[in-house]
Parts: C-alpha cells; sequence; structure tokens
C-alpha cells in the first residue's frame, strides 16, 4: 500500500480511479509524518525534504476523489496547517482537502520560500494550496465576475486615483534628448508628459522605448543621428523625426506628435483602464482644464494600471466570493503568456534569454515582440534575473551609452548596471523579480501586481524555478475587461 521514497497509494474500491496529490509541510521540522482519513488514522508516513528547500516537507499520496482529512505530526507533536482549509473533528482540529474524479497533473502546486537559493526574488513561502483536479473557470462565474469588476470601475473616477501627496514631472519638448534621460534616470521614473510652451499644451510621452530607439538608431551605420548631434536634439525634434519615418516606412503612423493619449479627472477608471489597452501603453496622463478649449491644462497624476489594480483589490478584499474568478488558480483561466506544451503549435513561444545574450539582442526582441520584459534564464530556463524596457535609463549614468557597443555587451553586464543605479522603479521590497506558482489563485497574482513598480509575475515551478510564463497587468485586465490582445 505505501512505498518508502514519500510516494504512497492508498487502498480504495476495485476499479476506481486514484488522484496523485502532493502534501506539503513548509514549516521545518526535524522528522514530518502526515496521517489522516486514507491511512484510516491508524498509519503515520514520513514526509521526504524537498530538494534545495531545507524547511519544507513533502509526501505524495494516491487517493480516491472525494473529501479527505489529515494532519502532520512535527518532532513528536501533532500540527496543522492553519494557511489551508481545517475543521474542528474527531481527531482534534484537522486540514481537509477535496480531490475531483479526473486526475490532474499537477493536483497540488507548492509555494515555497526560495530566497535562499537566488537573490531579488519573491516566492511565498506561507501558503500551499490544493488544486482541484481538472479546475476550469464556468462562463457563468466569469461573466458575473466581469459584470462585477466592470461596473465597479465605471462607478469610479480617475480622480480616486490621485495620492494625497506627490510630485508629478514633466519635460520641455525643447530639452536635448540626452539630457531628458539623464533627468528620467536621476529622478527614478519611466516616463514624462512633454509640455510645449508655444502651445500651452502636453503634447506627448517620453518612453524607455525612445531611449531604446535612439540607441538602436546610433548604432546603425546608417545611422541619421550621430552621438555628437544627441548632444542638442531635441525631444520635439526626435519626436517629429520618428513619426516623418513611420509614416514613411508604413504608410501611416498610429499617433501623430501633437496628440496626446490622456484622460481627466471624472474619466470613470474603466476609461482608463481601457484607453490604456487599447494604445497599447503603460501610462496615461490625468489632465484638468478648467477651460472649455482646454486651455491653462494641470497635470494632476499619471495613470497605470497598477494603481487601478490597487482599488480593485481593496474594494473586493473582504468580498471577493461576489467575484468568483478570483478564487481560481492561473493555470485554469485563459491569462498571461505560457510557455507552449509540446505538439502545442497554437501558442507563440515566451521569449527568453540567456545572460550571456547580447543587450542589443535583448533591446531587438523587446521591440520586434512588442513585450515589456524578458525573462532571463540559465540553461535549465530556471529564473535568474528579468530584463525590462525601464531598465534602459541605467545606461544615461555617467553617459555610459556612449562608452559601449549594443552588440558587445551582455545582458548579464547590463543587469549589473542596473543593480548599480539601484533605481527604484521596477523594484518593490528590494526585489526585481516577482514570481507565482501556476496554482496561485489569481487574487494573489493581482495583490502582487498591485503594488508599486511590479508589472509582470513570471510563473515558475516549484522548486526548480523553471519558467513556466509570465503575466503582466495589461494581461489581467484584458482578462478582467473581456477585452482582446490585438
Amino acid at each position: 500500500m505505501f512505498s518508502s521514497d514519500g510516494v504512497y497509494e492508498s487502498s480504495g474500491v476495485n476499479g476506481s480511479v486514484l488522484v496523485p496529490a502532493r502534501f506539503v509541510w513548509p514549516y521545518g521540522g526535524r522528522k514530518v509524518f502526515i496521517t489522516g482519513s486514507f491511512t484510516r488514522w491508524s498509519e503515520h508516513l514520513p514526509m521526504s525534504l524537498v530538494e534545495g528547500c531545507p524547511t519544507v516537507f513533502q509526501a505524495i499520496c494516491s487517493l480516491t476523489p472525494g473529501y479527505h482529512q489529515y494532519k502532520f505530526f512535527v518532532d513528536g507533536e501533532w500540527r496543522h496547517d492553519e494557511s489551508q482549509p481545517f475543521v474542528s473533528g474527531n481527531y482534534g482540529i484537522v486540514n481537509t482537502v477535496l480531490l475531483a474524479r479526473e486526475p490532474d497533473p499537477v493536483p497540488t502546486i507548492l509555494s515555497l520560500d526560495m530566497r535562499g537559493s537566488r537573490s531579488n526574488m519573491d516566492v511565498d513561502n506561507h501558503r500551499v494550496m490544493h488544486v482541484e483536479a481538472a479546475s476550469r473557470v464556468s462562463e457563468s462565474d466569469l461573466e458575473i465576475s466581469r459584470h462585477r469588476i466592470s461596473g465597479f470601475l465605471s462607478t469610479q473616477t480617475a480622480y480616486e486615483l490621485l495620492p494625497e501627496s506627490g510630485k508629478v514631472l514633466a519635460l520641455d519638448v525643447n530639452l536635448p534628448v540626452k539630457q531628458a534621460f539623464h533627468i528620467l534616470y536621476e529622478q527614478g521614473i519611466p516616463v514624462a508628459p512633454l509640455w510645449d510652451f508655444c502651445k500651452g499644451q502636453f503634447v506627448g510621452m517620453l518612453s524607455p522605448q525612445d531611449f531604446i530607439l535612439i540607441l538602436k538608431e546610433l548604432g546603425h551605420h546608417s545611422s541619421i543621428l550621430t552621438e555628437e548631434e544627441l548632444e542638442e536634439h531635441t525631444i520635439s525634434a526626435w519626436k517629429e523625426g520618428k513619426w516623418n519615418f513611420d509614416r514613411q516606412a508604413n504608410g501611416h503612423a498610429r499617433v501623430p506628435p501633437s496628440s496626446l493619449i490622456h484622460a481627466g479627472p471624472f474619466d470613470s477608471m474603466k476609461v482608463v483602464a481601457t484607453r490604456i489597452l487599447q494604445n497599447k501603453v503603460a501610462t496615461i496622463p490625468i489632465i484638468h482644464s478648467s477651460s472649455r478649449d482646454g486651455s491653462f491644462p494641470q497635470l494632476l497624476h499619471l495613470a497605470s494600471l497598477s494603481g487601478i489594480l490597487r482599488c480593485i483589490c481593496r474594494h473586493f478584499k473582504h468580498s471577493s466570493s461576489a467575484v468568483p474568478i478570483l478564487h481560481q488558480p492561473i493555470c485554469s483561466i485563459p491569462l498571461g503568456t505560457w510557455i507552449p506544451m509540446i505538439g502545442d503549435s497554437s501558442r507563440q513561444p515566451l521569449a527568453m534569454l540567456r545572460p550571456s545574450s547580447s543587450l542589443s539582442s535583448a533591446l531587438t526582441l523587446l521591440l520586434e515582440a512588442q513585450v515589456s520584459s524578458i525573462p532571463i534564464v540559465d540553461d535549465s530556463d530556471s529564473l535568474l534575473d528579468i530584463y525590462s524596457r525601464s531598465d534602459i535609463t541605467a545606461l544615461a549614468k555617467d553617459r555610459i551609452h556612449a562608452q559601449i557597443q549594443l552588440d558587445e555587451m551582455s545582458i548579464q553586464q547590463a543587469l549589473q548596471l542596473c543593480q548599480d543605479a539601484n533605481s527604484p522603479y521596477g523594484v518593490f521590497n528590494g526585489q526585481r523579480c516577482h514570481m507565482c506558482l501556476r496554482a496561485d489563485p489569481l487574487h494573489k497574482v493581482m495583490e502582487r501586481l498591485a503594488n508599486p513598480g511590479v508589472r509582470r509575475v513570471v510563473i515558475v515551478e516549484a522548486g526548480s524555478k523553471r519558467v513556466e510564463g509570465i503575466i503582466s497587468l495589461s494581461d489581467v485586465f484584458r482578462f478582467l475587461l473581456g477585452e482582446s490582445s490585438s
């Protein structure tokens, strides 16, 4: 009935399907056992340490579908996991799990603490989640959830996104491009609105993508812009030249340089979120003018999906049952970009690079794949770090961009510059990489993405940190609002 390697099979009715389930005790100990209704409470099954995780014990049991109770015997004391469902029964306080009838390749996933293995990464170590086999979100739950979230966002205004205090930086369009990126670097911000004194209007945004395009342009043999010209080349001239080039190359340009995607303080949060998604931008300014003609505009705030997500999480924190999809594991819903399974040609491959890859290849991939970040992995595809568009501003420090060749600098060297730069953007609680597991519920991923500076989480395999996918803020909002990604 039971083996000695931490894998056990319960006896059941002849012909019944057994469902593998992984039980985990993540709180340490010298000797840990598990017992439960599936052992008739008469046998203690030894649990084995998870490789690389000295405080995590596990046991895999093949159980009959249905309701089971269990508890742990840790160093001679009976314990239960308070982070998991539990009830009071004949054997004291016991944990519970419900297994569905169809086996799942990963019915139980761990949330492990692996902070000791690599720095600046976060995997929650306080929760172990039992995922019901073949768990899939129903159409009715999805419709109800989207309706309630949409209704909430429609009644909340952008004004409620404004902080109680703070500053918003805008740049003069006549500033030299080089000076502008130095300012962004020094201020630790990724984007800034552009102000045209002649027009008396905000006319655009300067973003990391502009810096990437400029660096790629400088490295091109037929460049129309030299390093010397960059000293005097204004933001306005760069934007105008870029727009004309795009128009000649593509026959059209999406937005003329004088147009600014923005919102007003009394626009709903749903309008703000939809505008961000439809225009594929990370941030839009909230601008107010007391004049009907829009003169004398006031820049109030830079709105992002992160701020809107914080409002959603705060509103539904104590009424999450009203939004059923919040409790669904992310592996059961169409969310994010995942590594395709073998033989699956319907999914786009997930862009990843090695530390030895050139910075030039990373920048090209960011532009061509139209993504905001790239996981950096080792030869086993285990997550090491992440390179994002906003990291490019680290090259503004001490004119580093003028001293390097993009195809000669490795991503590892570029990441070291980011750490030396110590920019707060993209860093939360001292961490650059933010991770989750495929069995984590949607609400946990949303709470993590709602933290300032966090724009995506990488889905990893427990223990190995092998990358399985990535979820961005825009992915979450497209799913919640039913928006197309095209």
